[in-house]
């Protein structure tokens, strides 16, 4: 990363996260797993987005997260660019630059923030299927991944909102589809624990291997 993406990124943060904590109150549970050095990829489900927000707040250290393309080109483009995200085109099939510029990022022993499910979940299912790309760049860079579930609301005053982080886990002795349904089952495991019963009866669980017949047609 770049000295002055870091300094922009670390100036953000000072001024966010007392701001974040203020107004939403967040539990932050399990901080510990996010490793104090080396690469790691840090992914969860998506419902808000401040989430990546949310991220940030529960680590030191920095952490370069995938957002999508669109964000980079808007109008507070400057920042997202400022801070070293890393810019996703949700049109396009493989995102090879993406990847390319994420596995360079782990190699140098910096964290990424990454949702699987690729956009905001607005849908009473728990969890949207899931896109390959974390699970690709913990094979290819064999950094750990640590799940985590953000559950709750952003509201004023909040006191429900929460952030889980699982322990890490390994996927480079895994196949992709293997090792990409067993951070599904991790992310969801997540939300069940932690997640209100009468919010949790409300949603639909979909199993990763029903996700998967349905987008093979």
């Amino acid at each position: 990363m770049k000295r002055n993406e870091k300094y922009l990124y670390r100036a953000l943060r000072f001024v966010f996260k007392p701001l974040i904590h203020l107004v939403y109150r967040p539990e932050i549970i399990g901080r510990e797993h996010i490793p104090s050095e080396g690469g790691a990829i840090i992914a969860g489900n998506h419902k808000h987005a401040f989430d990546p927000l949310l991220v940030d707040i529960s680590t030191k250290r920095v952490v370069r997260t995938l957002a999508k393309k669109a964000l980079h080109d808007g109008a507070f483009g400057f920042l997202f660019r400022g801070i070293g995200s890393i810019p996703v085109d949700l049109n396009s099939k493989g995102n090879s630059s993406a990847l390319v510029a994420a596995l360079q990022v782990l190699k140098e022993g910096e964290l990424i923030n990454v949702s699987p499910e690729a956009k905001r979940n607005f849908t009473d299912e728990l969890l949207l299927s899931f896109k390959y790309g974390a699970v690709i760049m913990a094979k290819k860079t064999k950094s750990p991944i640590i799940p985590y579930a953000i559950t709750g609301d952003y509201k004023l005053f909040s006191k429900n909102l929460k952030i889980v982080f699982g322990e890490p886990v390994q996927m480079e002795d895994m196949k992709l589809y293997e090792a990409n349904k067993e951070l599904y089952r991790r992310i969801m495991e997540l939300l069940v624990s932690s997640m209100e019963k009468d919010v949790l009866q409300q949603k639909h669980i979909t199993t990763y291997d029903e996700w998967d017949a349905s987008e093979r047609g």
